[in-house]
């Protein structure tokens, strides 16, 4: 006899949630360890090579890179976590128990989507409390080769804006209007295409008339090949404040609400807002591919162990799970380069391997 209950056991379903949760926390501090190691390996000595830095400076950085690993990670360890939970279900056989006790593979499986739909909820929060500003910082601190970054808050690093013909960069946008300013600018004054001059400076101070007050200057002229120094130089003509905060927008910088906001002002600023409109959707379907990884590793629960194909199972849920992953990188990449519409660039893969989840359950269980 069929039980048509959602939850037909209550102490079944803790069963798997602990099952589950145990098994995708586990896989997550080892994969964060890993790749934290890795990556500290990598960039410690960037860090100690400035003058100053020191070992709060390492665990500084540790404890800045941790909270972007474990969000970018952590759907993927839901993947291996379901993956592991389900194969040792399979191979005691409590999955031919269950169903001989009349579960369907969706009752099976419902305990896992809960759970899983708290996970997404409490990735969105932690994205949105603690990774966003993590990213802000790290990108900041990584591009001004790790050296002290002034504390003002909206720190924007490695800015670049057209005017004209010219490039402008900063190296760091600091503040918010009407008190912004810039660090490390550098222009590259073109005509025709042809480069006539390289001015940099230690920073810049909008003054009156959209104009830009530089100190501390470097001047190369290209035509002559020589290099002058001024101590200060009136340039930038045109450029607002605005302008060059809106020249970089980064929605993994931004949380939900600042990143629609920052849209607004991109549209009113005839800018495009492809690329921020895209992430302010991936957001949302970003942790919800959580809910994604039970079902598509839900193909090595089933089926009988006997037969000797659970690794062989196995290995298809975690290539389905990849090939997820795959196609949201892709798809977000298309977007961001205005081939997909933002909607599309963000939630297309998760409706799409949604389906192929739910069809392969379907056949696996016939």
């Amino acid at each position: 006899m069929i039980n048509l209950s959602f939850f037909p056991s209550r102490r079944l379903a803790f069963y798997m949630v602990r099952l589950f949760l145990t098994r995708s926390i586990a896989v997550l501090f080892a994969l964060v360890l890993i790749l934290m190691t890795l990556d500290l390996l990598g960039e410690s000595g960037k860090i100690l090579a400035v003058p100053g830095n020191g070992d709060a400076e390492l665990w500084h950085y540790v404890a800045l890179r941790i909270p972007l690993l474990i969000s970018r990670f952590l759907p993927f360890s839901v993947l291996l976590g379901a993956l592991i939970a389900f194969v040792a279900l399979n191979q005691h056989s409590e999955v031919v128990a269950m169903k001989a006790a009349g579960l369907s593979a969706h009752q099976i499986l419902a305990p896992l989507v809960v759970a899983s739909i708290g996970i997404a909820a409490a990735l969105f929060v932690f994205n949105e409390t603690v990774v966003v500003k993590s990213a802000r910082v790290v990108t900041a601190w990584s591009d001004n080769d790790y050296k002290p970054v002034p504390p003002e808050s909206g720190v924007l690093s490695n800015v670049w804006l057209l005017d004209g013909e010219d490039l402008v960069r900063a190296g760091l946008v600091v503040g918010r209007p009407p008190t912004l300013h810039a660090e490390r600018v550098s222009i590259y004054d073109r005509n025709a295409g042809v480069l006539q001059r390289v001015i940099q400076a230690q920073r810049a101070t909008p003054i009156q008339g959209n104009r830009w007050l530089l100190t501390g200057v470097r001047i190369y002229d290209a035509t002559m090949n020589m290099v002058r120094r001024v101590p200060q130089l009136e340039a930038m003509d045109g450029i607002t404040q605005n302008q060059l905060r809106l020249a970089k927008v980064n929605p993994d910088e931004l949380d939900y609400w600042t990143l629609k906001a920052r849209i607004a002002e991109l549209e009113a600023a005839g800018r495009p807002a492809d690329e921020a409109k895209a992430g302010l959707a991936h957001k949302i379907s970003g942790p919800l591919s959580t809910l994604l990884m039970p079902l598509l590793a839900a193909v090595a629960a089933f089926g009988l162990a006997r037969s000797g194909q659970v690794m062989v199972r196995a290995a298809a849920g975690m290539a389905l799970g990849f090939a997820y992953f795959v196609a949201d990188n892709f798809s977000l990449a298309m977007g961001n380069a205005g081939a997909y519409p933002p909607l599309i660039a963000a939630w297309a893969p998760f409706l799409l391997f949604l389906l192929i989840g739910e069809t392969v359950l379907v056949r696996t269980e016939e």
